[in-house]
């Protein structure tokens, strides 16, 4: 046991508040401590002056006094005007007035709440207007700051912020040149295939746009994912854009293409070409199968 913990104890153990195995330690502490038995000495000299104190009595007038204290605290009170609803009903009631005079207050208040709700009506229609004014700049401004966030956490290293940044695309009524641009970037860029995948979802239905449906044809050669590849092929054939057909056969001129991707390429060129769906040359590896939404490339890809 340390000394400052030892004279922190020493009220509580002159008053044999300690338990029996701290009431040992501090002693043997006590013991062999001259500094805190000096300490001792002192707090237990002035436990002992306190303790002859006197105790004052109380005063013989203390209860009238306080009796007389109340009474006049209710007087107070009793004196104060009630404004509440109840209280001022209760003093309305109480008053001594001519029926006549009563009459006449009641049609002047009946006159007076319908002039109040006409011009409160009239008022409501010049101001809806304003309003919806109003309301739309203030969606304007929820849409103008979520872009803002977008852009910002576009940027971001952490892949799950870049996919939260390219979700908030699809609460955009219109997203401006700046974030179209930015989500061809990161199409054509970002080094983590579901982030590509996902910004491939946001973009499709923006593709009434010509400069995204010319961005999505470019991004097919800068690709080298296999998931991404399918993905953007089947775009290209939900669009029908032939453009994408050049692109699409200098991929199947790539080295070590995958068989899928490859089969998936060559019907993608058929159709587009020709109008019709082609059977697939290769059947589908199991891991292939049905993968046809980015999110569920996504998941295989993240397995």
């Amino acid at each position: 046991m340390n000394c400052e913990r030892t004279k922190e104890q020493l009220v509580d153990y002159l008053g044999s508040q300690l338990s029996a195995s701290e009431q040992a330690e501090l002693t043997a502490h006590l013991a062999e401590c001259a500094d805190c038995r000096e300490e001792l000495q002192a707090v237990e000299s002035m436990w002992q002056t306190l303790g002859k104190v006197r105790v004052p009595e109380p005063s013989a007038h203390i209860r009238p006094d306080f009796y007389a204290m109340l009474a006049t605290f209710k007087e107070s009170v009793d004196t104060t005007p009630d404004y509440t609803l109840k209280g001022l009903w209760q003093w309305w009631l109480n008053l001594d007035i001519p029926r006549p005079i009563l009459r006449a207050v009641y049609s002047l208040c009946l006159l007076g709440v319908g002039l109040i709700g006409g011009y409160w009506f009239s008022n409501s229609r010049t101001t809806g207007a304003a309003d919806q004014q109003q309301i739309a700049q203030l969606a304007t401004q929820v849409g103008n700051m979520r872009q803002m966030m977008m852009l910002a956490l576009i940027e971001n290293p952490s892949a799950s912020e870049r996919l939260r940044a390219v979700s908030y695309t699809k609460q955009l009524d219109e997203p401006t040149t700046k974030v179209v641009d930015a989500l061809l970037s990161t199409l054509d860029n970002d080094p983590n295939v579901n982030v590509r995948l996902a910004t491939l979802e946001a973009l499709a239905p923006l593709a009434q746009d010509p400069a995204v449906r010319q961005g999505l044809v470019h991004s097919l050669a800068r690709q080298e994912s296999p998931l991404v590849q399918t993905a953007l092929a089947d775009v290209m054939v939900q669009l029908q854009e032939r453009r994408s057909v050049k692109p699409l056969r200098e991929l199947l001129k790539q080295e070590n293409l995958d068989e899928s991707v490859k089969s998936k390429i060559e019907q993608t060129i058929q159709t587009l070409s020709t109008g019709r769906p082609a059977a697939p040359s290769t059947p589908p590896r199991n891991d292939q199968t049905n993968l046809t939404s980015p999110a569920q490339r996504a998941a295989v890809a993240t397995v």
